[in-house]
């Protein structure tokens, strides 16, 4: 443990809080407790920034941003260009960081600072393309286009299921549109930040440069109440819960900025009749198991044809004892949950699954009892589809089967919550495919056929509808949010026409 902590320079004092590329501020405020989810052990603790050290941040990233705004993006591009490769140098001791300290396997851990590499590739070549448009005047001698300029301050609020990379998507997009940004990450993940914080400051040091990346760790009461009713950062971005994204959203509208959100996600798969099982039953497994169930595109809901929902079960219940269950980082295909209190929240999801009638719990369903946030993997039969569990999303490995009787009556049940992050039908029938992704299909913001609903590649803009909160992230056109839309026309004519024709005469001006 020792090693990877030195790896990094994390020492158990001071870390609160860093302007990137200049230093570590003076942090004597309380000690925020990193453990281990596999044993509960300490792994080290960190002091919480106090509002000194927040005020003195944003002081020094807004003069960060005179300069950093005007910089060329190419050239922001190149810094960006930079922070990849030292990832890339540093993705196996990351990787293996991200397992300990947030509890996914050895090979998500990694997967999960690859993801941080690709978004740095797409963001170098990204800032070559922040394109605007022409448009043709109405007006003789007039040139129309618009143009795209930076926010200012970027905060980014990031939860502990991905505790590297969702920073990444909204940083390093942010930094080539001109942005300086701020990351407050999850207080169950603070070493995974300095980490990363580490990573970024050798970098901006290398490059003379100061501000672009920090860091601010600390409670929410305190430093995340700052951040998001702090009318210096124009654009939060936000991933955890719903309800934290609510609070969120009313604070930023409040004073009129704007906010991403990454909230919740109550994913549901379709496995249609001619659906190829070889595909399907590991798509499945994957997307209900991995991270032990807490990404937000995690698979909740399974919905199965009636003529087909036992031999299903069947097979998933085969495949689950496959599924070893241990330390992360010594081969198991099933980590630990976050801390003790996910693990109440899935003793508490199984005790009404029993409590319910028209609800059967097929396979897992218990806590183990060992060291560690540690529980089965579960499948729960539900026939009763007004059960109140199908609207929640628990954060844990809980995978509840039900049935239809065709694929109308599939996307409505599919769509019947109140999320709408990720989703995905396994078929071989093309028309039920285009019917899953029409305007009558799938409600959520990402649509996949024969794809699980987690392991979504960056190219595209990831996000989700409802109460997923609508925010996207990422590629694809994402990065227009990080930015101010501006109109521009020019007049380089000889006389003042007004638009849709409107006389307005003065006179002579002599």
């Amino acid at each position: 443990m020792k090693d990877i902590l030195n790896v990094f320079h994390i020492e158990a004092q001071n870390l609160g809080a860093a302007v990137g590329g200049s230093r570590w501020l003076d942090c004597t405020n309380e000690q925020i407790v990193s453990k281990s989810p596999t044993d509960n052990s300490v792994i080290a603790s960190v002091a919480a920034a106090d509002l000194t050290a927040y005020n003195t941040i944003i002081t020094e990233s807004k003069e960060a941003f005179k300069s950093w705004r005007m910089t060329p993006a190419p050239q922001r591009g190149e810094v960006v260009k930079a922070i990849g490769e030292a990832l890339r140098k540093h993705k196996k001791d990351l990787g293996e960081l991200v397992s300990l300290e947030m509890g996914k396997i050895r090979a998500e851990g990694e997967g999960e600072v690859q993801e941080m590499i690709d978004i740095a590739d797409f963001a170098v070549g990204l800032s070559r393309q922040l394109y605007g448009s022409t448009m043709h005047s109405e007006r003789p001698y007039h040139r129309m286009y618009d143009q795209y300029h930076p926010l200012g301050i970027v905060g980014v609020i990031s939860a502990f299921n991905f505790p590297v990379a969702v920073w990444s998507w909204n940083a390093l997009i942010a930094a080539v549109c001109g942005n300086v940004v701020l990351w407050k990450p999850s207080s169950k993940t603070p070493l995974t930040a300095i980490a990363v914080q580490h990573i970024c400051d050798e970098v901006l040091k290398s490059f003379d440069l100061k501000g672009i990346f920090n860091l601010i760790i600390g409670s929410g009461k305190n430093i995340g109440e700052s951040l998001i009713n702090d009318h210096n950062i124009p654009l939060v971005s936000a991933t955890g819960s719903t309800k934290m994204g609510q609070h969120v959203a009313t604070k930023v509208a409040a004073r009129l900025g704007k906010s991403i959100l990454e909230l919740g996600g109550n994913n549901g798969i379709i496995l249609d009749q001619d659906a190829n099982l070889d595909l399907a039953i590991p798509g499945i497994v994957f997307g209900a198991v991995g991270t032990a169930g807490q990404r937000c595109t995690s698979t909740r809901r399974l919905l199965v044809h009636k003529s087909q929902i036992d031999d299903i079960i069947s097979k998933l219940s085969h495949a689950y004892k496959q599924v070893n269950i241990g330390d992360p980082l010594k081969g198991a295909l099933l980590g630990p949950l976050i801390d003790e209190a996910a693990v109440r929240d899935y003793e508490n999801a199984i005790a009404k699954a029993k409590a319910a009638s028209g609800v059967e719990i097929i396979f897992g369903g218990n806590a183990l009892k060992q060291p560690g946030n540690f529980v089965e993997p579960t499948i729960i039969r539900v026939d009763d589809k007004s059960y109140e569990m199908l609207q929640i999303e628990t954060f844990a490995p809980i995978l509840y089967v039900m049935s239809y009787e065709d694929i109308e009556d599939a996307i409505s049940q599919h769509n019947d919550v109140p999320q709408g992050l990720s989703s995905s039908i396994f078929t071989n029938n093309v028309v039920n495919a285009e019917t899953f992704l029409s305007h009558m299909g799938s409600d959520c913001g990402i649509a996949n056929v024969n794809i699980g609903t987690s392991g979504a590649e960056i190219g595209g803009a990831f996000g989700g509808e409802k109460e997923t909160g609508g925010g996207r992230e990422a590629g694809s056109d994402a990065w227009k949010a990080y930015m101010r839309r501006q109109t521009n026309t020019i007049n380089w004519g000889k006389t003042l026409p007004l638009a849709q024709g409107i006389q307005f005469d003065l006179g002579s001006s002599s």
